[in-house]
């Protein structure tokens, strides 16, 4: 194992010798294998730092430099009534809580799950030998993305979301899924690791909702793998809602095959730094990928999306549209990448990022990108960084809105516009109402459920 660099680097390297033999699996050797392939690989490599140009407007130092050990257990027991503020209103679905990283079966859902559907904690399948896994865990994630954050991520692999979807079942309702962090997850470093799964001809909505409860500081390190298989249907929805003392890394690997279709939603709402890395792959032909991202930021706070979508087949579709909100010293950062192959013919990919400062303090990185080694294809990217429009403004006042309405009115609408594509409408009304009624007015402290 390489030496490692840094004191942070050798924090987790100490602690992983403390934790080994308590993460699940741990009698799988080809998991052992794995964990200590990723542990050698963040020993070499770390976290990365201003020399790497994807991190270039995203400094990770404040994560390095407040020493979070890991978490290894659940923290205090959790009543129903302590989720109560984080449900969705009105809508039905099953639900799995996960606290300070880890499942809690005393708040599993009461409906059983209909039959060609496991929905269950990582840690159980891979304590009780299910082969499925074997195949699916780290196959989407390529060697040279499974460096510092993923690496530590499959180091401390444990526990998180396990999902498979049969063959040709249809999913009835939602799967909320909510990373719910307590007081005893403080100043921890949580690492959930999902894994998705939907075969051929199957259909599946999953809500995966981070949360804490209280403004507390700590570190969310999570990482999802997903696969949808052929002529199968997929809606992803990620509701970033961390204390706004928080630290929040993501990676989320997508494999789409031929006919189906994926439909991410990504709002950040919450979190002092956060970063988001989307990587989509489109395998097979007709193959369609759909992301919509929303982000609000408001403070000091930083949020960092970026988004990666490869076309490796014909004929196959994707749609991006992220939009971001940047109040008083706030920065936002989008890169978002579309490479179509060279056998990639007939591709159809477009691409937009739009951005709203409402402080001349406030700050957006943005940069779409293309890349076609195809000849036939149809293609277009663009972003745009702008204030509230004034002739906008003027119209609204000339018919006696004030101007302080005015203002919020013209920011609702810009952001409304990514969440009207959500298709869960007690998700979408909360969110709307998030929105309008608590951010809009500066108070980022209420939950987004109740």
């Amino acid at each position: 194992m390489a030496t490692p660099s840094s004191p942070s680097q050798q924090l987790y390297l100490d602690a992983f010798q403390s934790v080994e033999n308590r993460l699940a699996g741990q009698a799988r050797p080809w998991l052992r294998e794995l964990r200590h392939a990723a542990l050698s690989r963040f020993a070499a490599d770390g976290f990365p730092g201003p020399a790497n140009e994807a991190w270039k407007y995203t400094s990770v130092r404040p994560i390095e430099q407040a020493g979070f050990g890991p978490a290894v257990s659940a923290g205090r027991p959790l009543a129903p009534p302590d989720l109560t503020p984080f449900w969705f209103k009105g809508l039905g679905a099953y639900r799995l809580t996960f606290v300070d990283g880890f499942f809690c079966a005393s708040l599993a859902p009461g409906d059983p799950l209909p039959e060609g559907i496991t929905a269950t904690s990582l840690a159980s399948a891979l304590n009780h030998g299910d082969e499925r896994l074997r195949t699916a865990i780290h196959r989407g994630v390529r060697d040279d993305d499974a460096q510092g954050f993923a690496a530590l991520n499959t180091a401390f692999l444990s526990d998180g979301l396990y999902l498979h979807v049969g063959h040709n079942v249809v999913l009835d309702q939602p799967i909320h899924i909510v990373f719910v962090t307590t007081a005893q997850g403080a100043e921890r470093t949580l690492q959930p690791r999902n894994v998705i799964v939907a075969e051929s001809g199957s259909q599946a909505t999953v809500i995966e909702h981070y949360v804490s409860l209280g403004e507390l500081r700590y570190f969310t390190n999570t990482l999802s793998e997903v696969r949808v298989a052929e002529n199968a249907t997929l809606e992803h929805y990620r509701v970033q809602q961390e204390s706004i003392k928080a630290f929040h890394v993501s990676g989320l690997h997508v494999d789409v095959e031929r006919n189906a279709r994926y439909t991410s939603h990504q709002i950040d709402l919450g979190g002092a730094l956060v970063r988001n890395d989307l990587r989509s792959r489109l395998n097979g032909e007709g193959a369609q990928c759909h992301l919509n991202g929303l982000y609000l930021i408001d403070g000091r706070r930083h949020v960092d999306n970026h988004t990666q979508i490869d076309h490796l087949s014909p004929r196959a579709s994707s749609d991006e549209y992220y939009k971001g909100v940047i109040d008083h010293r706030g920065r936002g950062v989008f890169h978002g990448r579309i490479v179509v192959h060279p056998d990639a013919q007939h591709t159809d990919a477009r691409q937009t990022n739009k951005n709203l400062l409402l402080s001349p303090h406030a700050e957006v990185d943005t940069k779409p990108q293309l890349e076609i080694y195809a000849d036939d294809v149809r293609c277009a990217h663009g972003a745009t960084v702008g204030q509230l429009d004034e002739n906008a403004l003027f119209y609204l006042r000339s018919r006696g809105v004030d101007e302080h309405t005015a203002r919020e009115l013209l920011t609702f609408a810009f952001a409304n516009d990514v969440l009207e594509r959500v298709r869960l409408d007690p998700l979408r009304r909360t969110l709307e109402a998030r929105l309008g009624a608590q951010w809009l007015h500066g108070d980022l402290s209420q939950p987004a459920g109740g």
